[in-house]
């Protein structure tokens, strides 16, 4: 393995839209949404670790889950496990990571990747990050990995690159927010936009470099602590200042000002898992288009229903047709595939109505 790769592997959410199974204390990246006995946090440091040496697998995620990444990630040890004291978005904690990783390895690549997507084919997605890592260690770019859409998808940002290179990577012409579903179409019909998958590549020089350009402010606020990252002195600085930084994304801290962004379209499929469609979507079905995770079922007139239960326990469903129907401890889901979105604010009510327990 090439010891200059290295990642940086973001599992600090809560993935609201996952409730019940997803909460604030045992986020969704922490579970084995697709019954493979692995959690997705799991299966992204697995696939990450087929190229990147494991101890260059920096873990980014919340104070709270320190305790559960320590405990599903075996080969990681407490100083990869990088902590955010306060929710400041991705911008202020990738500077950080970026900035600890420089100091260990000038030389670095690295990529930034989500915790909780869902990817089949990983010699693709290995094969595709290191063509990336290639242009990452030549020239002073920022990649991106896009997904090639399947359909006018608006809950997506996209990518806009230029038309007619013949070369795999693409040059970014812009970033462009999530449309509505009429833009959508517009964006499939020109044939050069890409769904933005929230993973990037770049060389760990280039990226700071991009910061103390655009992010005077944030550099200036992280760098001051450089001398003691690393060392056992980070912790308390870390706690003190990092609640000063900026509350700002990448996309729009650096993103969205580079000029110098490439985008390689993937050669894998790809789902975000951002909601309990999405992983519908993803698992096998019966018959009667009814996907089941861990549970056993008696199923009678019950159609395209997303089902998941402790392992082992009985389901009896009649007459329901495309409903989420999750069962965990405390709370029973039974909610309408087509109102999914809606979940988020229903677990607002329940936290309002029954207190955070169930949150």
């Amino acid at each position: 393995m090439n010891k200059n790769y290295y990642a940086i592997l973001m599992a600090g959410g809560i993935g609201s839209r996952f409730w019940p199974v997803s909460t604030s204390s045992n986020p969704k990246q922490f579970h084995d949404m697709l019954g493979t006995g692995r959690t997705l946090i799991q299966k992204t440091f697995d696939r990450l670790n087929r190229f990147v040496p494991a101890e260059n697998i920096l873990i980014l995620t919340n104070e709270r889950y320190n305790d559960l990444v320590l405990e599903q990630l075996p080969k990681v040890t407490q100083k990869q496990v990088v902590l955010e004291p306060a929710m400041r978005n991705t911008a202020p904690c990738i500077l950080y990571a970026a900035l600890k990783i420089q100091k260990m390895n000038p030389n670095a690549v690295m990529i930034v990747a989500p915790s909780d997507h869902w990817i089949e084919d990983e010699l693709a997605f290995e094969n595709d990050v290191k063509a990336c890592f290639e242009k990452c260690e030549k020239e002073e770019v920022l990649c991106t990995l896009g997904i090639q859409p399947s359909f006018p998808n608006t809950g997506f940002g996209y990518i806009e690159y230029e038309k007619g290179s013949d070369e795999n990577l693409k040059k970014v012409s812009q970033f462009r927010e999530k449309p509505d579903y009429e833009t959508a179409k517009e964006f499939l019909a020109q044939g050069n936009f890409l769904w933005n998958a929230g993973i990037f590549m770049w060389g760990v020089n280039t990226i700071v470099n991009a910061f103390k350009n655009y992010q005077p402010e944030q550099y200036k606020l992280f760098e001051s602590g450089i001398s003691l990252y690393n060392t056992i002195e980070e912790k308390d600085f870390i706690q003190e200042n990092y609640g000063k930084a900026k509350n700002i994304s990448i996309d729009y801290a650096i993103l969205e000002k580079s000029k110098s962004i490439f985008t390689l379209p993937a050669t894998f499929d790809w789902n975000d898992l951002g909601t309990w469609g999405a992983l519908y979507d993803k698992l096998d079905k019966d018959g009667a288009k009814n996907a089941v995770v861990n549970s056993q079922t008696l199923l009678q007139d019950a159609k395209g229903n997303m089902i998941r239960s402790p392992k082992g326990k009985v389901i009896v469903v009649d007459g329901l047709e495309d409903y989420i129907i999750v069962d965990k401890e405390e709370v029973l889901l039974i909610y309408p595939k087509s109102k999914q979105q809606n979940i988020k604010e229903v677990l607002n009510q329940v936290k309002d109505k029954f207190g955070d327990k169930y949150a």
